[in-house]
């Protein structure tokens, strides 16, 4: 891919999330933002709703998310916010909320996730990082899939990281059941499982009418880091070879490229490319954080990945 074949658009990283959906009529059309009770997955749902989406906040704590459906009815005016409950590690409960759904589904934005934890497992065996990034997301997709069909030109965002140039999905051992665990690698590998997840999502669901991209959405400090100290960051920074601090976004700019590749007409036909500060980004350059590593878009893992996948939910 050519630097001309890159997706370009009028928006940058200090763009808010409004700002995107500024001339934007969604009215009738219906999204799902996972973890959509604080951080960018709340301003992904208020801006969804600011353009007329009926947003369905799928959250675990459901008294959290019900307080944010209130405040963001309270700010956009728009009284279609409805609140289900979702944990994303319980193979049950997505199976639930997949039960409760009719009806087309225009937009499922991807958003909730975990950053760097301790090492913890599913029952099933499962570390906690994959099951609850990837696993859980992938479950969802693929248990709505008639519902994305149905909207005939839906959208899956799959929100990812900088954080997947730090691993591959390790098929060998993607549990850490061998090699030592590191709450680093096990983000990044699931993060990465984000990125193959939109090219294949769109390599085979592009002829019923469903894209997916994934995204970056830049440093913000939200609950995503609750695991990470200040300690931790510079101590990354340094192994990066980056001694600056992050160039903070605040939430609103932070969820700018999520409401971007959800809902943006200039995205019209686009699948299974890596968005970062409202552009997409092309291969990752060696000495920088930015960029996709070519693990990531690599259709034979994608392909793998699915498999594997499947053969999870289906033990």
């Amino acid at each position: 891919m050519t630097t001309s074949e890159l997706v370009r658009t009028p928006f940058s990283r200090e763009t808010t999330a409004m700002e995107v959906v500024r001339d934007l009529d969604l009215a009738g059309r219906r999204a799902i933002v996972t973890g959509g009770a604080s951080g960018i997955g709340v301003e992904t749902a208020r801006a969804l709703a600011a353009a007329g989406a009926d947003v369905t906040l799928a959250v675990r704590n459901i008294e959290a998310g019900q307080r944010a459906a209130a405040d963001i009815t309270a700010s956009t005016g728009n009284e279609g916010i409805l609140v289900a409950p979702l944990d994303l590690a319980d193979p049950g409960s997505v199976a639930a909320f997949v039960r409760t759904w009719d009806g087309p589904l225009h937009m499922l934005v991807d958003n909730a996730g975990i950053m760097a934890s301790p090492e913890m497992r599913t029952p099933q065996g499962w570390e906690m990082q994959f099951a609850t990034n990837h696993l859980g997301h992938f479950a969802l997709a693929t248990g709505l899939y008639r519902a994305l069909a149905a909207a005939e030109g839906a959208r899956i965002v799959s929100v990812s990281s900088s954080a997947h140039l730090r691993s591959p999905v390790v098929f060998e051992d993607i549990h850490f059941h061998q090699r030592p665990y590191d709450p680093w690698a096990a983000y990044g590998q699931s993060k990465t499982a984000n990125v193959l997840f939109a090219v294949e999502v769109t390599r085979r669901w592009a002829g019923d009418g469903i894209l997916s991209n994934a995204l970056m959405p830049g440093a913000i400090r939200t609950n995503l880091q609750r695991y990470v100290s200040d300690e931790d960051l510079a101590r990354l920074r340094a192994e990066s070879g980056g001694g600056a601090a992050p160039n903070w976004k605040n939430t609103e700019q932070g969820a700018a490229t999520s409401v971007l590749v959800a809902a943006s007409p200039l995205l019209n036909g686009v699948g299974g490319r890596y968005f970062e500060d409202c552009q997409e980004a092309g291969p990752n350059q060696p000495g920088t954080r930015t960029g996709y590593a070519p693990y990531a878009r690599d259709p034979e893992a994608a392909v793998r990945l699915w498999e594997v996948s499947e053969e999870h939910l289906q033990s």
